[in-house]
Formats: structure tokens, sequence, C-alpha cells
């Protein structure tokens, strides 16, 4: 069983016990964050329909920060003197994936817990 999950603009194909590399998440190094499904294969089953991704979760842990290649840059303007050199080091989070399942609450009604326009003067 695998998943495509969506993490920092980009998706990335996740199964159990895998170690992804996504851009910097905020949080401490073990505690578990919840990815949103795009894509989900089970065996010969495929889910895609947003409506029964919304029951599936993917959850993974924090192992820590990790730090991209160093990219150096030069600026030069030809007989002005003008020299620059810069260098940027992107930040990357690595998560290990614990679990891909579908969660085992009931579903719900879209419209539940939205005011209707007959409510909207009462108050």
């Amino acid at each position: 069983m695998y998943a495509i999950v969506r993490c920092g603009g980009r998706q990335e194909k996740a199964s159990v016990d895998d170690v992804l590399t996504v851009d910097q998440l905020h949080g401490e190094v073990g505690s578990t964050v919840t990815l949103p499904a795009v894509l989900v294969v089970d065996g010969s089953k495929v889910v895609s329909d947003p409506d029964e991704l919304r029951s599936y979760q993917v959850t993974a842990e924090i192992l820590g920060g990790a730090v991209g290649p160093k990219i150096n840059m030069a600026h030069f303007r030809n007989k002005t003197g003008y020299k620059r050199r810069l260098g940027h080091r992107q930040r990357y989070t690595q998560l290990k994936v614990i679990g891909i399942a579908a969660a085992s609450r009931g579903r719900t009604s879209r419209g539940q817990g939205r005011r209707t326009s007959a409510s909207k003067g009462e108050g």
C-alpha cells in the first residue's frame, strides 16, 4: 500500500517506513504530522476521489532537520568593480511514514455545521 501525499507544494510517494525529505516543517523531533493524500493505491484498488480521500490519513514522525547542497552565486558587472558572492542552503525536514489508514469515523454530509440563509437573521 502506498499513497501520493502533498507536502510543501510538491507531491511525494509514501509507503509505511519510508523516509521522506520535504521542505522545512516547524515541529519538535519525535512529534507526528498528518499529510493530505492525493492518491491511495492498495493492491489493485486505486482511490483518487476527493470525497473518499478525506477518510484516509497519512501520519509521519519528524526525524530531524537536514540541509541541501550549498549553492554559490556570483554577481559581476564588467568595468565597474562590482563583485558580490552569495550562497544559499535549503533547509529540509526528514519524515518517517508510520501509517496510511482509512479513518474509522462515520461519513458526515458536507452541509453539516453550515448556517443556512434562514438562520442568518436569527440570533
